[in-house]
């Protein structure tokens, strides 16, 4: 995925100015896609310059001009080509699995307290994934249809059993070590 279509897929529904956008996605992708503010800004005036979008300055008299993007026809098109397109699947990369491959060489002191600060960090992503939904309510009105609505929170469910397995296997690293169940160095 890229950030380009995402933002493009948020603008078929409304024009959005980039402080909008990252209003947006911060309420409804942040689980698995997010952006910063400048990241945003700068794909918009790429999109606008290759014709995906367009901008329209709306004067403002007690602030600087706002910026609002307006989604062309040809970023409707790039969009629906974008979306047809089969699933790219993306070499899985993680930096914590680097951790745990070469976790023999520390203590199980260390070894426990690195999983049981990963399985915080998971209970605390379940947590904030059951906010989501009411967060990105209004969002989720701007999509116009039950159907749209309904797999923008398929995405949710996604994270969440992900988040949840991952839980689930370092609670086990975590049992099978403190009842010695790993081999010692």
């Amino acid at each position: 995925m890229s950030l380009e279509h995402a933002i493009l897929g948020f603008l078929q529904y409304r024009p959005l100015s980039g402080y909008e956008l990252k209003k947006v996605f911060d309420a409804s992708v942040r689980h698995f896609w997010a952006a910063d503010q400048s990241q945003i800004y700068r794909t918009l005036a790429r999109l606008a310059e290759q014709g995906l979008a367009e901008v329209e300055v709306v004067e403002q008299t007690d602030r600087p001009d706002r910026k609002v993007y307006h989604i062309t026809e040809a970023g409707r098109g790039e969009l629906a080509r974008w979306l047809r397109q089969p699933p790219a699947m993306e070499p899985p990369r993680s930096a914590p699995l680097i951790q745990v491959f070469f976790a023999g060489q520390m203590s199980d002191e260390e070894v426990l307290a690195f999983f049981r600060r990963g399985a915080d960090m998971m209970r605390g992503l379940l947590e904030s994934y059951d906010g989501v939904p009411e967060a990105s309510r209004p969002y989720l009105e701007m999509a116009g249809s039950e159907r749209e609505a309904t797999f923008w929170l398929l995405t949710l469910e996604l994270g969440r059993k992900v988040a949840q397995a991952k839980l689930e296997w370092m609670e086990s690293v975590i049992e099978r070590l403190e009842k010695g169940q790993v081999p010692q160095a």
